[in-house]
């Protein structure tokens, strides 16, 4: 391992630091590593809505629960390719397909994500998709159609894993993260706080995720958004601190790492958001939607990022 892995009583320490202390180390960290004023727009789309036979406690796409989200066809190369092109125009320079499969399939629906991946890279984008589990095969012709990386998020530590979710297994997860890094793609894999978890198992999520080696390339922390229908539609909301807690921790822990402020900053204020900024996350979601989920409007972002005194990443020029 190109570090000695972290120990739990390590990684549990760091989080338990006076916060002031935490965010100084985090900043150092940040700023040892990273363009310091720049932050990445990325883009997600949902291709493939609803009807995923997994039964994740936080997801309205399972088909296990009565959620205002529906089973709805996948969408077709062009119009995923005209959603590229608009979130290209609006600044963001990634660009991330979500199926709500279980796993991958070999079959026309998987060919179509191969499309959709050579479409977004011919646009100059770098290309992202999350499909749930896959193998060998499948992560290589991926590879090959130019993908940059593959989201597959742990959620949570080993531990608290059979709570949210009993169709699979957190090996599952991890054996997915292998076959894309054998394939050469990036790792992005974050998880969600505000689940029912304890300290200790937000510390396990992120020990796990620095302790591959190598390290994920992309950690995206989430903070639930509960909907209602759904096993967690009445938790508490999260503690914004928490939130800036955790990713100033992933930026210690994965100091090469991406670390990208996903889903709930609907509910977060200017101030809160401009704290994880401060704390090591340099890449946000942008557009309307996560998946199904609410994200703050554009020009809120826009301005957000002006008045933090941040820009964002320019683009890639086009191959």
């Amino acid at each position: 391992m190109s570090h000695t892995p972290f120990t739990r009583i390590e990684v549990r320490a760091l989080y338990d630091k006076p916060l002031l202390a935490l965010l100084d180390e985090a900043r150092a960290v940040h700023k040892a590593n990273h363009v310091d004023d720049e932050v990445q727009l990325c883009t997600l789309l949902s291709v493939k809505t609803g009807g995923c036979p997994e039964d994740c406690a936080y997801c309205p796409q399972s088909s296990k629960y009565d959620t205002n989200v529906g089973a709805e066809k996948m969408l077709d190369v062009e119009s995923v390719i005209a959603s590229a092109r608009r979130a290209k125009e609006i600044g963001s320079t990634r660009f991330c397909m979500g199926a709500a499969w279980r796993e991958v399939k070999d079959g026309p629906a998987f060919d179509r994500v191969i499309e959709m991946v050579r479409g977004v890279k011919g646009l100059g984008l770098e290309a992202c998709v999350t499909l749930g589990m896959l193998n060998e095969s499948q992560a290589k012709k991926l590879a090959d159609a130019g993908l940059d990386a593959y989201n597959h998020n742990l959620d949570t530590s080993r531990e608290n894993y059979r709570s949210i979710i009993s169709t699979r297994t957190f090996d599952d997860r991890l054996r997915t993260l292998d076959n894309v890094r054998k394939a050469g793609i990036t790792v992005c894999s974050g998880g969600i706080i505000g689940m029912g978890e304890s300290a200790d198992d937000r510390c396990e999520m992120l020990r796990t995720l620095a302790n591959l080696d190598p390290q994920p390339e992309s950690v995206p922390v989430n903070a639930l958004v509960p909907v209602e229908g759904t096993p967690l539609a009445d938790m508490p909301p999260v503690d914004p601190l928490d939130l800036v807690r955790m990713i100033a921790v992933a930026r210690i822990l994965m100091p090469k790492a991406r670390v990208r402020l996903s889903a709930g900053r609907t509910s977060l204020s200017r101030e809160a958001q401009m704290m994880c900024l401060f704390a090591g996350a340099n890449s946000i979601f942008y557009g309307e939607k996560l998946l199904t989920t609410p994200n703050p409007d554009e020009e809120a972002d826009l301005s957000l990022i002006r008045d933090a005194g941040l820009r964002t990443m320019p683009p890639a020029p086009a191959e």
